[in-house]
């Protein structure tokens, strides 16, 4: 990528950390990925408690090894039990810190996200002392309708993908609500492997600086 488009994107996540910052909103701009692990280290205690959603922007960036590393008590739901995983969900309430990406930022300093179980979106919300998101430049959208579609025509299909879901966004590659015409943010397939059933949009923040953005200069995840 040459320096002039790198320049742009640059200008981008500035708007879009001002903007995140004006809703209480911690921001840091990383030029690269490689950046976001100190970032990170910088905003947890060594021994804390510590836990994540599923994000492949984590694993990309190395966020995911450095929770892995010993230093910190990671609540890890790899390779657990259905019961075991759930038990972390609601562990994740009294972490010290959760980390997840999200779905998309909007320039305006929103952000969305849609899960299916909803532990991440929960967490997101209350529970975790500190949250730490991390996005790559390819999540930041202009608004919360392009938000709505990036999910369903990105997002949802490629996270089905990786998850195994037998959903209409999985064989076709984009939400059958956009096939239909249908623009409601809701609306989707009713099938049992639904990823998107709960809609979060993060706004104004009541205790400054509880959530913390990392907005990475590359593209990281779905």
């Amino acid at each position: 990528m040459s320096e002039y488009q790198h320049g742009v994107y640059r200008k981008i996540l500035e708007k879009t950390a001002k903007a995140l910052e004006a809703n209480n909103m911690k921001c840091f701009i990383a030029e690269k990925k490689e950046e976001v692990p100190d970032i990170v280290k910088g905003l947890l205690t060594e021994g804390c408690t510590v836990t994540c959603g599923g994000s492949m922007t984590l694993e990309e960036c190395g966020a995911a090894a450095l929770l892995r590393s010993g230093a910190y008590n990671f609540l890890d739901r790899t390779g657990k039990s259905r019961e075991e995983t759930e038990a972390i969900y609601r562990a994740a309430f009294s972490a010290d810190a959760y980390l997840t990406s999200s779905n998309a930022i909007t320039e305006n300093g929103e952000l969305y996200n849609v899960d299916g179980n909803s532990n991440r979106v929960a967490a997101i919300c209350f529970g975790p002392k500190s949250v730490i998101v991390i996005a790559g430049r390819n999540k930041i959208v202009r608004t919360l309708d392009d938000a709505a579609v990036r999910v369903k025509r990105y997002a949802a299909p490629m996270n089905t993908a990786r998850l195994g879901c037998e959903t209409y966004c999985h064989a076709k590659g984009e939400c059958m609500s956009l096939a239909s015409g249908n623009s409601c943010m809701t609306s989707g397939c009713k099938s049992d492997g639904r990823i998107c059933c709960s809609y979060v949009v993060t706004a104004q923040q009541r205790i400054k600086d509880r959530i913390k953005v990392i907005l990475v200069n590359e593209e990281l995840g779905f």
